[in-house]
């Protein structure tokens, strides 16, 4: 499936004499399934927990990105979107004039309220500004004959990456495997071949990590117990040993004196 790309020209608006309000929100409830929310979140915290080193990587959701200086209506909030090269720090707004960057791979996670908007309007957007990679994922598998399908820009068009007989495809621009699992979009570290931890995972790795230790530690204390059980055996056996020697000794004065 090829993305339909409108080529329409580039306005190049002059700086206004006012300031500009570039709004944080559009007032709108985000509306949303919680498959939706939660698959997005999963991508969010995973990518970042996957980045946390890189301090010029910039991982974000739903935050409105302004592409046109000048113009409040020029925006978009993709559900993920990843850029490279700018600081890693909290922002309210995205402006790609202030940053000198546009992000280098978007993820939607499609629905039937975006679909339209994400396979036509947005892929025709993002195309234009630049964005290198465009994932399109669809946790319910409702909408899209592949529940997950990913692009890649080619001479100003998004051309399909080819997925895996498991459904991933490897993000070039991030360096890991995007693997749908279910209701989620897994990010997989190509180096060791595991699940990138999102947030719940962290909570559960944490929780396990605990009671592996409070295992250990049960453990430690149980062979603690039995060492100093041997160790007590031992003395008795010990203090037995030499109260037998004592009266051989014994034995054998008596034996002597008798002679």
């Amino acid at each position: 499936m090829s993305i339909p790309i409108s080529h329409a020209p580039t306005t190049t608006l002059s700086k206004p004499a006012d300031p500009v309000f570039y709004p944080e929100t559009d007032g709108q409830p985000m509306g949303e399934s919680e498959w939706h929310v939660i698959a997005t979140l999963y991508l969010l915290s995973a990518l970042r927990n996957f980045f946390a080193a890189r301090s010029d990587i910039y991982v974000i959701a739903d935050m409105f990105m302004y592409y046109e200086e000048g113009n409040p209506s020029a925006n978009k909030a993709p559900d993920v979107m990843v850029v490279k090269n700018i600081e890693q720090r909290k922002r309210r707004i995205f402006k790609v004039w202030e940053e000198g960057a546009v992000p280098c791979t978007i993820i939607e996670v499609t629905s039937k309220s975006t679909w339209a908007e994400d396979t036509i309007r947005k892929s025709s957007l993002y195309a234009r500004l630049g964005v290198t990679e465009y994932f399109l994922f669809d946790p319910l598998h409702e909408y899209m004959d592949d529940q997950f399908m990913g692009f890649r820009l080619e001479d100003g068009e998004y051309i399909p990456i080819e997925s895996s007989a498991d459904g991933s495809i490897f993000s070039q621009e991030l360096g890991v495997i995007l693997r749908p699992d279910g209701d989620l979009l897994r990010v997989i570290n190509p180096a060791t071949n595991r699940i990138v931890p999102g947030m719940e995972d962290t909570y559960t790795y944490a929780e396990e990590s605990q009671a592996l230790v409070e295992q250990v530690t049960q453990r430690a204390e149980q062979a603690a117990q039995r060492a100093e059980k041997e160790a007590q055996r031992a003395q008795a056996a010990e203090a037995e040993l030499e109260r037998l020697r004592a009266e051989v000794d014994q034995l054998r004065a008596q034996q002597r004196r008798q002679d």
